[in-house]
């Protein structure tokens, strides 16, 4: 592979893909948190354990962005 064909260190498919597994991610864990909201009332358990997974996906959607450039950096200076 030549110098000029470096491998980009964001794409389009792998970003699908992470998103893909975050959406996951954020199913998980509402159903993780519903048991520990403190409420009776079913719709707010559902709403409180949603925005509560949603803040905590998008964390884990930045951190695995961040995980997946890390890799293509190394693996780039590792062949250099």
């Amino acid at each position: 592979m030549n110098e000029q064909e470096e491998v980009p260190l964001f794409t389009k498919p792998r970003s699908g893909i992470i998103l893909v597994i975050t959406i996951g991610f954020f199913l998980l864990m509402r159903e993780v948190l519903m048991p520990h909201v403190p409420s009776q009332d079913p719709d707010a358990v559902y709403y409180v354990a949603s925005m509560t997974s949603f803040c905590i996906s998008g964390v884990f959607w930045i951190a695995a962005n961040m995980l997946g450039v890390t890799w293509v950096d190394y693996s780039r200076r590792k062949k250099n």
